[in-house]
């Protein structure tokens, strides 16, 4: 094979982006994936005529211009808002934590009331500094909403107690004494109309693609191939797990066909008690307003990760981060190796600021 400027280990939005700036350059790139499709956790799959967002739902919101232009410039998008309901045993309440929440909860109309049902509920708390997850959102919220729409979701995603869990994992919980149900407070938001795969092949028409293609078996023969790697998987997996295991939460995926052309008659609905063991339900053609016959449902459980499962959410604690800051040192050896994304950077990203990031880093790599 011919030698390449830049090797990117990734063909999710992190891989595709520097892909294309660096062609835009004048670069070559060969970019390698190990699965059997580009576009990373957010490739679609067509079932049915319906878009299936088949890694968990993926919503574009951003408030970064720059970014919405960069995207729209791929593809048009639609204007779904993101407006998700809780289910919490036989009742039904409205997302994020809003006017319509509070008023369903307590029977209330006024943003006055609902300030001063959960003023009074954090007061008779009587919590100082909160020593876990449970107490901090106890204090940021209050016992209702805590007890119906947080400790539960919470529990089932992190797999233990909120009593267990560091009360740093919730530093907010946005409370919004407004009838508003958009989800996301970013001015710009929609899913793209011919779904995350088109919008990443245009990303990567430059480029040379191979998938299954695994990088540790590749480099073995290949060694040398390119002046620099854009490593975009496990950083600790790059080094071998040499200084130990990052830690990860994981989600399996239940997708099933029904029979009706609308089963819940909304793209998101969380389950947040404990004793249901998925976190939620997408029912997918709601994302773009599908009109089929049928319609596809996912369940979603979450995890504990372990090798061989795809790993989704760092566990930003005390002991991960420090771990992560020893493999960044280790990363300064090998000034020929840019590491990138979620996994490359070991932090959870929304996706524009997977694609902010990736612009950053190939416009000062190109400098």
């Amino acid at each position: 094979m011919k030698k390449y400027d830049y090797l990117i280990v990734g063909a999710g939005l992190f891989g595709a982006v520097f892909a294309a700036e660096a062609t835009k350059a004048g670069k070559s790139c060969l970019v390698i994936d190990r699965r059997d499709h580009i576009a990373g956790n957010i490739h679609v799959e067509e079932i049915e005529g319906i878009q299936v967002h088949k890694y968990g739902a993926h919503i574009f919101h951003t408030s970064d211009k720059e970014v919405w232009d960069y995207v729209c410039a791929l593809g048009e998008f639609n204007s779904f808002i993101n407006s998700p309901v809780a289910v919490y045993k036989d009742e039904l309440y409205n997302l994020p934590f809003n006017m319509n929440t509070f008023s369903k909860m307590w029977g209330i109309k006024t943003p006055a009331e609902a300030k001063r049902i959960i003023a009074d509920q954090i007061a008779d708390l009587n919590i100082g500094e909160p020593k876990n997850l449970e107490e901090q959102a106890l204090k940021l919220v209050g016992r209702d909403v805590y007890e119906k729409l947080v400790k539960g979701y919470t529990e089932k995603q992190w797999g233990r107690s909120c009593t267990e869990l560091p009360s740093f994992i919730i530093r907010r919980l946005p409370l919004r004494f407004v009838y508003d149900n958009n989800y996301f407070t970013d001015r710009y938001q929609g899913i793209p109309v011919e779904g995350y795969d088109a919008m990443v092949q245009k990303l990567l028409a430059g480029s040379q693609v191979l998938l299954n293609t695994d990088y540790f078996e590749f480099i073995r023969g290949h060694e040398g191939i390119a002046e620099k790697t854009v490593f975009t998987g496990m950083i600790d997996e790059f080094f071998g797990f040499k200084l130990g295991t990052l830690q990860y939460r994981t989600v399996s995926f239940e997708t099933e066909v029904l029979d009706t052309d609308n089963y819940q008659g909304s793209a998101v609905v969380n389950y947040t008690e404990r004793e249901i063991p998925y976190t939620r339900i997408i029912e997918h053609k709601h994302f773009v307003f599908g009109k089929q016959p049928k319609t596809v449902i996912s369940k979603e459980y979450p995890t504990e990760w372990k090798a061989g499962m795809e790993p989704y959410y760092p566990v930003n604690d005390e002991r991960n981060g420090k771990l992560y800051e020893a493999y960044r040192e280790l990363a300064k050896e090998r000034p020929d190796v840019i590491f990138g994304g979620r996994l490359g950077m070991y932090k959870y990203f929304d996706m524009d600021k997977v694609i902010r990031a990736a612009l950053d880093c190939v416009r000062a790599e190109l400098r």
